[in-house]
């Protein structure tokens, strides 16, 4: 079976150190306190869904993702 590329989410934690991994459109997340241990969680994760879900589901999340726009920051936290 051939798999389609995916971009994982690596957000350091500036407060306590380490990273989180993320693949925005699957509900699974890796905590490391470096990148690779990070994504090695991430992978518990994902199994732990695909288990749970079905592969068929997994790939389906992927296989149509989620939309990034792209806003200014002062819109989001303006008020009025």
């Amino acid at each position: 079976m051939s798999f389609p590329n995916v971009s994982i989410e690596l957000i350091p934690d500036a407060e306590h150190g380490g990273f989180t991994a993320h693949i925005p459109d699957i509900p699974a997340y890796g905590e490391g306190e470096t990148e690779e241990e990070a994504i090695a969680d991430l992978k518990v994760g994902i199994q732990a869904f695909i288990e749970e879900n079905g592969m068929e589901a997994a790939l389906a999340r992927i296989n149509s993702p989620s939309q990034l726009r792209e806003v200014n920051f002062g819109e989001l936290v303006a008020h009025g």
